[in-house]
Parts: structure tokens; C-alpha cells; sequence
């Protein structure tokens, strides 16, 4: 009866041993997950730049990416950007409109056929974005100058490369040309730094790329 006795007790030590392992897993995973969570939660941050005479947020990466969803309403640097490139991008296909009869060299012929392809969409895409967000009647400029423009050619320039034939109005074209992509490059930095709205600051993006790589080009014609 002794020895019965003591292997039921040793049995019964042994499922209690058991059990007790078993209860302190489930603690853990717990504790385990609202680590995590509690993890996930804080993770990184992110500092939210201000409006003009605010001060930053700091947010979760989380709360930055709904920020910047809620926060896309056009400011002025971006309706400004979008009338001004309209007109600088314009008279780029002005000059470029003059190539294929005055041009002397065949590179500077399909260089100006393929800023003229790349730009008429671009302006095109800000005419309709200016509609949709109501730019059309919010026009403050004054007209936008163009020599109030980076890198807009002067009338008296422009006149001067319609009457340039051949190799003449190559260099002409590719040196106006040249400090007309750096205007352009300009003003698409400035909106990045000023702007507010994400579609403006994805045109700006293309026009700094496209432009910074035909820059590259034309210096290497002259």
C-alpha cells in the first residue's frame, strides 16, 4: 500500500510539474506579444515639417503617411510653380519649334524634337491639374514676367535665334537652351522646398530629371 501510495503521489507531482510549465508558456507568449505590440506601437519617428510659421511634428511613420495624405491640399508655391512652367515650358517649344528648318546639325534637330515631346504632355498635365483644382480662377500672379522666370529667354534672344541658320543658330539654340533647363530646374527645386501638394512635387521630380539629363547633352554639343 506504501509503495501504491507513493507512485500515485509521485504521478500527481509530476502533472502538477507539468501543468505549471505548461501555464508559464502561455505567460510568456503573452507578455511576448504585447512587447510587440507595445513595440510595433512606439517604433520609429518621423518629423512632420510645419506650414510656413509652424512648428514640426513629430509622428509615428504611420500617422506621417496619413499626415501627408490628409495635408495635400495645394498651397501657392504650387499653383505659382504649375502657371510658371506652363509659360517657361512654352517658350522652350517656341525655340524648339525653329529647328527643323534653321538647325545646321542633325543631333540638335532630335534634341529639340524630343524636349518638344517631352514638355507639350507636361504642359498638357499642369492645364489640367490647375482645372481640376480650381487654379484657373485663383490667379494672383500678374502675369508672371517672363523675365521675372529663371532661365526664360529675353525677347531681344529670341529674335536673334529666329533669324540664326545653321551652326549660327545650333549654339544659339543650345546655350539658351541650357539656361533654360537651369531656370526650369530651379523653380521645380524651389516648389519641392515650398509646395505642399504630392502630384505638383512628382511633376517637379520629372522635370529635374529629364531636364538635368539633357543638360548633360547639349554642354557636350557645344
Amino acid at each position: 500500500m506504501l509503495v501504491r501510495r507513493t507512485s500515485r503521489t509521485s504521478l500527481i507531482a509530476a502533472l502538477l510539474a507539468a501543468a505549471a510549465l505548461a501555464l508559464a508558456g502561455c505567460d510568456s507568449g503573452s507578455d511576448s506579444g504585447d512587447n510587440a505590440d507595445s513595440a510595433k506601437a512606439s517604433g520609429p519617428k518621423v518629423i512632420a515639417p510645419g506650414k510656413p510659421g509652424e512648428a514640426a511634428q513629430t509622428l509615428s511613420a504611420e500617422d506621417a503617411e496619413k499626415h501627408r495624405t490628409e495635408d495635400d491640399s495645394p498651397n501657392s508655391a504650387d499653383f505659382a510653380y504649375a502657371r510658371m512652367m506652363i509659360k517657361h515650358h512654352s517658350q522652350a517649344l517656341e525655340m524648339t519649334g525653329l529647328a527643323p528648318k534653321r538647325a545646321g546639325s542633325t543631333q540638335v534637330k532630335r534634341l529639340a524634337e524630343r524636349i518638344s515631346a517631352a514638355q507639350q504632355p507636361e504642359i498638357s498635365t499642369m492645364k489640367s491639374w490647375l482645372k481640376s483644382n480650381g487654379g484657373e480662377k485663383k490667379d494672383t500672379s500678374g502675369g508672371h514676367a517672363h523675365e521675372a522666370m529663371p532661365g526664360m529667354a529675353t525677347e531681344a534672344q529670341l529674335k536673334k535665334l529666329r533669324a540664326a541658320k545653321g551652326k549660327a543658330f545650333d549654339q544659339l539654340f543650345l546655350t539658351l537652351m541650357i539656361t533654360h533647363h537651369e531656370g526650369a530646374i530651379t523653380m521645380a527645386t524651389d516648389v519641392k522646398a515650398q509646395g505642399n501638394n504630392i502630384l505638383v512635387e512628382e511633376m517637379a521630380d520629372d522635370v529635374i530629371a529629364q531636364q538635368a539629363a539633357e543638360m548633360s547633352r547639349m554642354r557636350q554639343m557645344l
